[in-house]
């Protein structure tokens, strides 16, 4: 093997793909704990629509959320290849696992920096921070790549409250409802 082709190699990053209301989209494999089928989740009461309960993880309590939703794209319609992933988030140091509803896992998929395209500018008023890039599928065909963390950050911050960690932002002694009502 030449010296080139190990820096190819090197360069190269694993992504899994997925699938939201018929659009393809991407996260760093590095990201995804596990993918598990559609399991019984209980419904918080007051919690935004997004977020679509619950569900016990090897005795962990995991918030899922409907990420279509999140992202604007309308609720989902479940099917047979609805599924959860476990993603990992980090923040403010600490690790926090969520779920998130994916219409459909795809494939591991392994993209060189030069099959990603840098955002398209949307005009000042769109926020598209959340976007890593766009990877090119094919000739004719995107997938949109996710900053994970950027995403679902607020909803990190959140479950941080509920453990009872300290939240960036948040004054020490504060009352969680304190800084949710800050945030609204």
């Amino acid at each position: 093997m030449s010296v080139k082709n190990e820096t190819v190699q090197s360069q190269t990053t694993q992504y899994l793909t997925f699938m939201l209301r018929e659009e393809g989209f991407a996260i760093e494999i590095s990201k995804v704990r596990e993918v598990l089928d559609v399991t019984t989740m209980t419904r918080i009461p007051r919690m935004p629509e997004y977020l679509s309960g619950v569900i016990n993880l090897r005795g962990n309590v995991v918030p899922v959320m409907d990420l279509g939703q999140k992202l604007g794209m309308g609720s989902i319609k479940y099917t047979k290849n609805t599924c959860i992933m476990i993603v990992e988030l980090e923040v403010d140091a600490n690790l926090v696992e969520m779920g998130v509803l994916t219409d459909s896992v795809q494939m591991v998929l392994d993209l060189n920096p030069e099959d990603i395209e840098s955002v398209p500018k949307m005009g000042t008023n769109l926020n598209t921070e959340f976007i890593k890039g766009m990877g090119r599928q094919t000739e004719e065909k995107f997938l949109i790549i996710l900053d994970i963390d950027k995403v679902l950050a607020s909803e990190g911050e959140a479950a941080l409250r509920e453990m009872g960690s300290p939240v960036p932002g948040q004054t020490v002694g504060a009352k969680p409802e304190d800084a949710a009502g800050a945030e609204a």
